[in-house]
């Protein structure tokens, strides 16, 4: 079978032929109908062979940790799908036993590391590729009759800023202000998860127009370059009071050294984005009482409600279709920040 592969250090990822896999007892063969590209797929292309090894990587790597497919084949045991049903794949595989696990917070196991398991994409054989092996039928969320193509990127773009305004809701009520930085793959689904079960007002930050273009489009109220300038915006439009939760969707130095004097008394700053910025937190570096949180990823039930969204209209995700073939280019696109939303390979 093809598959887009990462097979060297600080090289571009190549289209090559891999043998297709058999399931094991417990597992699901795929036949892959969509897999998302990510800037979390860049993150790990850009590590050094030293870091590279030491969070566990190997090469060659099947890229894709957001999949969507058509049970293909069945391992011995598994009674939880059918050959033929059309699923999304829940990414952050965990052991299934562990405190976390039992919670349903697989994306943060506390066996993961000590048991080698690794995300599909992320250490394991992802998506990017004509069959993909599920290494339990838990991780798979049926997805009906939803357009596989249309909404695979809400495995990811769309699950983790939900996790993240989740634990923020709290904050959200009427009268309340949420900014959103960043409005590319992750943020403009952020927008529309915001305006679907929050009372806040949703202020977009980018630092382009086309993209303030579309955060507008997907239902920011108000919109602002992503420049020194934004703080003194939101802090006008708030009265002084500043943003009552940030999401920082792309994580960089830049927008956390925005978000940190954006936030007011009591607000929240959720680092969405791996971009390796930081918030400082201590007495004097942020309005009082701010907290800063790192979420990652979600839950397999949160993915259960963002399909739900989808499903009822509520959110969708902008995309770009590419052939497998095309697969590099899609990669070059992203790099170059022209994408509009999400791209998305189609095998």
């Amino acid at each position: 079978m093809k598959a887009l592969q990462y097979r060297e250090i600080g090289a571009a990822p190549e289209v090559v032929e891999v043998p297709t896999p058999e399931p094991g007892p417990g597992q699901v063969l795929l036949k892959v109908t969509a897999a998302g590209v990510c800037h979390s797929d860049e993150f790990v292309m850009s590590q050094s062979e030293e870091a590279f090894l030491a969070a566990g990587w190997a090469l060659p790597l099947t890229l894709g940790h957001e999949g969507a497919g058509i049970v293909h084949a069945l391992g011995e045991g598994v009674t939880e799908v059918a050959v033929g049903d059309s699923v999304a794949v829940y990414g952050p595989w965990g052991c299934g036993h562990c405190h976390n696990c039992a919670q349903g917070k697989e994306q943060i196991c506390l066996n993961a590391v000590e048991q080698g398991i690794q995300p599909p994409g992320l250490g394991a054989p992802g998506a990017m590729a004509e069959y993909l092996l599920v290494d339990n039928a838990r991780h798979l969320v049926p997805l009906g009759d939803l357009d596989p193509v249309a909404n695979v990127s809400l495995t990811d773009a769309g699950l983790t800023p939900y996790h993240a305004i989740k634990r923020s809701l709290h904050k959200l009520g009427a009268g309340s202000t949420a900014v959103v930085i960043g409005t590319g793959g992750l943020g403009h689904v952020a927008i529309q998860i915001l305006r679907a079960i929050s009372a806040s007002t949703v202020v977009a930050l980018d630092v382009s127009e086309d993209k303030l273009a579309l955060a507008r489009d997907v239902g920011a109220h108000e919109t602002f370059l992503s420049n020194p300038e934004a703080v003194a915006s939101v802090r006008e439009l708030t009265g002084g009071r500043g943003a009552d939760a940030i999401f920082d969707c792309v994580g960089i130095q830049a927008t956390a050294d925005l978000a940190a004097p954006m936030a007011g008394h009591e607000g929240e700053i959720a680092m969405i984005g791996v971009g390796g910025g930081a918030v400082p937190v201590g007495f004097g570096t942020t309005a009082y009482d701010v907290a800063v949180r790192a979420p990652y990823w979600g839950t397999r039930d949160e993915l259960i409600e963002v399909l739900e969204l989808a499903r009822r209209g509520q959110i969708h995700v902008e995309t770009e279709r590419f052939s497998l073939d095309d697969a590099p280019k899609a990669y070059e696109r992203l790099h170059e920040g022209t994408l509009r939303g999400r791209a998305v390979i189609v095998p």
